[in-house]
């Protein structure tokens, strides 16, 4: 895996790169949440915010609401997705031993760089340049993060696959991705999605983020969520869990056993169930019918005419018991 670089700027006062945005006043970092385009044609004159999914966060209150949320300890090592300008940045350093920043452009992390050229902040902070998607982790107690829109789901993912486990993370994202975390069985946004995050984590939403509070200002509202992660995690495979669910999700208002029918998912399951015989010495009997397999195990665990818009994880864990049982 491609390790983003860290390195240390010794950035030039002239640097055009590294110029104060008089427009905005106070330095600020890059938020979540919506596509490329803009509100009103408004643009950022000094970073090409639009080429990372960027837009400056430039409500210091919604800010500091931000760093408050995440209960820092003077003892914690920050995680940082994105910093842009660091206005986030400044107030992360404040409360806790060490930032360790991912930025994608070079520019901004030169930007957040001088932001605490000269201080004492500037031991404590660690700027790493490069894909946070590809990137090599270090330790870190918390993750905080204006998340770039493109990588949301992978960002929560891979936060939920690091060890040692963090302790919780606070992320800004677009609204509709941030309701879809914390959706619940049986509401309208409940999915895929939330039931893979919720298994290893509790979500809550906590704030909401207007429009107004970026330059440019996006296209749509944000919302800020906490995810604080299950320690220790459930034991359970991650690709069966995500396997069953990509069955029965896929038509979301159809039975669990109408899924289970759909082109394709028997031959799958036949495939990997006969992988698994070969591998534990299990010799499969004559007439084996794969699907007349499937269909006593839904109908043994009470499932077959459930819908997934209502089973919550509980159910789905339940539901992939009876499949593991039988060596599926």
């Amino acid at each position: 895996m491609p390790k983003a670089t860290t390195s240390t700027f010794r950035v030039s006062p002239t640097s055009a790169a590294t110029r104060p945005n008089k427009k905005n006043g106070e330095s600020s970092s890059s938020a979540a949440g919506a596509s490329g385009g803009t509100a009103g044609g408004a643009r950022n004159h000094l970073f090409d915010t639009a080429r990372f999914g960027q837009h400056i966060l430039t409500n210091p209150l919604v800010a500091q609401g931000i760093v408050d949320k995440a209960n820092l300890k003077p003892t914690d090592i920050v995680l940082e997705v994105g910093p842009g300008t660091g206005n986030l940045t400044v107030r992360i350093l404040a409360a806790c031993r060490k930032v360790v920043a991912v930025e994608m452009d070079p520019r901004m992390a030169a930007e957040v760089q001088k932001r605490v050229l000269g201080k004492p902040e500037q031991k404590k902070l660690e700027v790493m340049i490069g894909d946070f998607v590809k990137a090599d982790l270090p330790y870190f107690d918390v993750c905080i993060s204006n998340t770039p829109y493109q990588i949301s789901s992978p960002l929560v993912f891979k936060l939920l696959s690091h060890r040692p486990i963090p302790r919780c993370a606070v992320l800004m994202f677009q609204r509709e991705f941030a309701l879809r975390l914390v959706a619940s069985a049986g509401s309208k946004l409940w999915g895929r999605l939330a039931a893979n995050v919720q298994l290893y984590a509790r979500v809550e939403h906590i704030m909401k983020v207007g429009q107004g509070n970026f330059r440019p200002p996006p296209q749509v509202e944000s919302s800020v969520v906490r995810i604080m992660p299950r320690d220790p995690p459930p034991p359970v495979k991650f690709e069966e869990f995500d396997g069953l669910n990509r069955v029965i999700f896929s038509r979301m208002n159809k039975t669990v056993r109408a899924n289970f029918k759909a082109k394709g998912v028997a031959e799958l399951i036949e495939r990997n169930y006969k992988t698994w015989c070969a591998e534990n010495g299990h010799i499969i009997e004559d007439g084996f019918d794969i699907r007349e397999k499937i269909d006593m195990i839904l109908l043994d665990s009470g499932y077959a005419d459930n819908r997934a818009a209502k089973m919550d994880v509980d159910d789905l864990l339940k539901l992939l018991a009876a499949f593991n049982v039988e060596g599926m």
